[in-house]
Order: structure tokens, then C-alpha cells, then sequence
């Protein structure tokens, strides 16, 4: 950021001068007796007042009322539904900064983070992954209100910092093409005999389809049903599915069409889904992302490489088209299952792109993870470790245990190489801290994913090579 002055030695009574922006996009200032104020709305280098709304013995929270001196980085956010007014909508919290001011903020606080709670630097800091700022959201979960006094229905996000749902009638950052369905789902809604047992409706796009999940708390009448079908043949490629209880019960109205599914063409592979699985959010970014995690990895024909928290396949399937052999673990049985089938059907598609590696998928609980496990799991070359934001501290602990009984080293050799997917820094710099300080590893590259534009979310990817052996530690 470049429009870094001094401040001046006194400001006005009630001014104060934001120096840096905090993990959930507030401005941070600071009052003449050193007190924390975090200032919503307010940017790096700004002078403003704001309305204090919560006080602590140590801190402020307040919210931006005037900006007397303005940063060159601020811009106007592009949706109407975004800023500080009431009923705005709470979907995203940095469109008022430029969006390559975003990606320095977000490398600035992985970095930080890898520092101060893991005391780790990385040598290389790699360049961000970056692709469309708008219509990148492929997955979004839309509350559904009937709102009796307006005689209207909503469907969209909450509001900010409320459990009301905002007034919206578009969205940037989910596709045009469904920013477009707002204003008639609100119609569709409102025209239902369910009118008040709907409280949800979850969006996944694919490649070829548009799925709406409705969540609905009682049967639906002939009636309702046959106006959802209306729906989708007024709005072509849009794929309606029901939702009556958990996320297990969700089954495809109408069968006709093509299947849900992501292409990954840069290696042959197709991934079907359900609406309600686990895919990444940015379809533009996740395949940048699997390209750039393979380059790192630099995975050679003959060697064998782990996939921790292998989700569906995302990373295993591009893996199995590079490695020798691979292992997929993920936490459930149906997961796995699920993984299998897409292995399955890539492999047999006779595409000779899609030439895949033997490769096994087991279901384990991996947040108890010990390093008995890992010795029986077997030594692998190469890792790729893609975990929640709970992060993957019992696979990094069994690791550094193993490393520190010096007596298996001639039974299990530990990974060369390990790349690692993180959506929580400070899960990573934790993580991190174990594999440098315990497990025998250098942090040799790490940077920002900007998965989430105009949203405070630091998704990250990090490189780690294993450090030769200290031949003194050997005697």
C-alpha cells in the first residue's frame, strides 16, 4: 500500500488514525492512551471518527462515521447491498478496498500469523493465486423469510451482524446468471403453499448445471412441486433438489439433464457431486490451485504420495495422474466411498489423459492420528494435506514424534516433501511450528489463495522440505 504518511504529532479531538486492518476487515487505531479501537468500515492510513458501540478495559469497537482523510486504496463498492447502513447485506466485508490491496492484506496476515504463533518464516513468499474478482462464488447458502408486515418474501444473506435477512435483488460476487434468479425465487417462494417452511435454499453450480437445494420443513403439495418444475424449464439448466431434514436426505427432483459435476481439463479428470458435498467455492481458483499444489509437489512417476483429508478426489485424482502409486484418507466411510466411484469413473472413461495411478482411499478419523498409524500406513515420498480449519495438528504431532525416535528411522522414511492447503493461518502457523521446530522440515514457500475476494477469508498454501540429516545427531 503507497499512501503511507506521517501522522500528525495532535490530531482533533475525536479523530483517530487507522494504521492497519484486522483478520475481520475492521480498521485498527489507537487512542493517545494506547487503547485499541477497531474501527468497522475504516482503512489503513485513513483519519476518521467513529461511534463507539462496545467498550473493554483494553479495547473498542466502533463503527466508521466520518472519514477526514481518505486512502487512495478506498473504491466504490461495486453492489448496492454492501456498507455500513442499516439492512445492508453482511455477505462481504472489503469491497470498499481495492482488490489488490485485499491480497496484500491477506499475505500480510498469513505471514504474520506463521511468524507469531509459529515462529516460522518462509524463504520464498510465492506470488498470490489470483482470478475473477466477481461472479467467482459457485456455492452460496441463501435464507429464505417470509416477511408478513412487508407482504414479501426475502431470499439472500443475513444482514450484517444480524439474524435478519438483507433486501437483496442482486449479488456480484455469485454468477450473473443467478444474481438474475433472486427476484424470481422470491416469486417462486412467495407463490408456494410452504410459503413459511422453507427457510433455505443452498446454491451449487457446476460446469453444465445450476442446482438449488430447497429446504423444506414439511412435504410439499402436488402444487408447490409442480411449480418448482415450472421454474426449471422457465430458467434452463437450473436442477431443483429437496432437503427435508439433514443434508443426507437430499435427493434430485427431476433426473432429466445433465449431471452435477466440475471438469479439472488440464488433467483429464471429471468430478461429479452432490449439491451439498464439500467443493471448493471459486471453480476458477480450485483449478489454478491444483495445478500450482501439483507444481510444488513435484510428484515423479515412480513415487508414492499421501492425500490427507482427500475430500472427493480434488487433489487425489490430479495426483494419480502424475505419481506412482497414491493413498486417499478422508473421515467417513460415505466419503470414501464417493471418492472411489469418481476414481473409478475417471479411470475407466478411456481417455488416455485420464490414465490414472493405482490408488487406495481408506477412511480414518485423522484427528487422532498417532504415529503408530503412520509406521503402518507406510512410507510415502510425498504428501498433500488439505485439512478444515480445525487443521491437521494430530497428523503434524505424529509426525514430529516419529522424527523424534531416532531408533524407527531405519523402519519408515518421513515424506521429502509436503504441501500443505490451509483455510485458517493460524491452524497453518501451528502446524507449521510443529513440522519446523519438531519434525525436521523448513517452511521453503508459502502465499495467499484468494479464494474469497472482498471477504476477510485467508485461504493459503504452504511448501515444506525435509532438512537432511545433522550428522552429529547421529552419533
Amino acid at each position: 500500500m503507497t499512501d503511507e504518511v506521517e501522522k500528525p504529532v495532535t490530531l482533533p479531538e475525536g479523530w483517530l488514525a487507522v494504521d492497519a486492518l484486522d483478520i475481520d476487515a475492521q480498521g485498527v487505531a489507537r487512542r493517545p492512551d494506547g487503547k485499541v479501537v477497531f474501527i468497522e468500515g475504516a482503512l489503513p492510513f485513513e483519519l476518521v471518527s467513529a461511534r463507539v458501540n462496545r467498550r473493554k478495559n483494553n479495547w473498542e469497537q466502533a463503527t466508521l462515521t466520518q472519514i477526514h482523510r481518505e486512502s487512495s486504496q478506498r473504491v466504490q463498492p461495486r453492489c448496492p447491498h454492501f456498507g455500513l447502513h442499516e439492512g445492508a447485506c453482511g455477505g462481504c466485508k472489503m469491497q470498499h478496498l481495492h482488490v489488490a490491496a485485499q491480497v496484500a492484506i491477506k499475505q500480510r496476515v498469513l505471514e504474520d500469523n506463521l511468524w507469531h504463533l509459529g515462529k516460522v518464516k518462509a524463504d520464498t513468499v510465492l506470488r498470490p493465486i489470483e482470478g475473477p474478482t466477481w461472479g467467482y462464488r459457485w456455492r452460496a447458502r441463501f435464507s429464505v423469510r417470509h416477511v408478513r408486515k412487508k407482504g414479501t418474501v426475502l431470499v439472500g444473506f443475513h444482514e450484517r451482524k444480524s439474524r435478519y435477512v438483507a433486501d437483496m435483488r442482486e449479488c456480484h460476487v455469485v454468477p450473473p446468471h443467478v444474481s438474475a434468479l433472486l427476484l424470481p425465487l422470491r416469486e417462486l417462494i412467495g407463490s408456494l403453499d410452504a410459503i413459511e417452511t422453507c427457510p433455505q435454499i443452498e446454491l451449487a453450480c457446476g460446469d453444465d448445471v445450476t442446482a438449488l437445494v430447497l429446504r423444506h420443513l414439511e412435504p410439499l403439495s402436488l402444487g408447490d412441486v409442480a411449480k418448482l418444475r415450472a421454474f426449471s424449464a422457465a430458467h434452463p439448466g437450473v436442477q431443483w433438489w429437496l432437503q427435508p431434514k439433514g443434508p443426507e436426505t437430499v435427493q434430485l427432483l427431476d433426473a432429466d439433464g445433465p449431471d452435477l459435476s466440475y471438469r479439472l481439463p488440464e488433467f483429464g479428470i471429471t468430478m461429479p457431486f452432490r449439491p451439498t458435498d464439500f467443493t471448493q467455492v471459486n471453480p476458477h481458483i480450485n483449478r489454478v490451485l491444483v495445478q500450482c499444489a501439483l507444481q510444488l509437489l513435484a510428484v515423479q512417476r515412480d513415487e508414492r504420495v499421501i492425500d490427507w483429508f482427500c475430500g472427493l478426489g480434488n487433489f487425489t485424482l490430479p495426483l494419480a495422474t502424475r505419481a506412482g502409486s497414491v493413498l486417499g484418507i478422508e473421515g467417513s466411510d460415505a466419503l470414501v466411498a464417493r471418492s472411489r466411484e469418481n476414481y473409478e469413473g475417471n479411470r475407466t472413461r478411456g481417455s488416455d489423459e485420464a490414465a490414472l495411478a493405482p490408488t487406495l482411499f481408506v477412511a480414518r478419523n485423522l484427528f487422532v492420528m498417532t504415529p503408530e498409524q503412520l509406521l503402518a500406513d507406510g512410507t510415502a515420498d510425498r504428501w498433500l494435506v488439505d485439512p478444515p480449519r480445525e487443521g491437521a495438528f494430530a497428523l503434524m504431532k505424529a509426525l514430529a514424534d516419529l522424527h523424534q525416535q531416532t531408533e524407527l528411522r531405519g523402519r519408515w522414511t518421513p515424506p521429502r516433501r509436503i504441501v500443505y492447503v490451509s483455510c485458517n493461518p493460524a491452524t497453518l502457523a501451528r502446524d507449521a511450528g510443529l513440522l519446523v521446530h519438531q519434525a525436521g522440515y523448513r517452511c521453503a514457500a508459502a502465499g495467499v489463495v484468494n479464494m474469497f475476494p472482498h471477504t476477510a477469508h485467508v485461504e493459503s498454501l504452504a511448501l515444506f522440505d525435509l532438512e537432511p540429516p545433522d550428522p552429529s545427531s547421529e552419533q
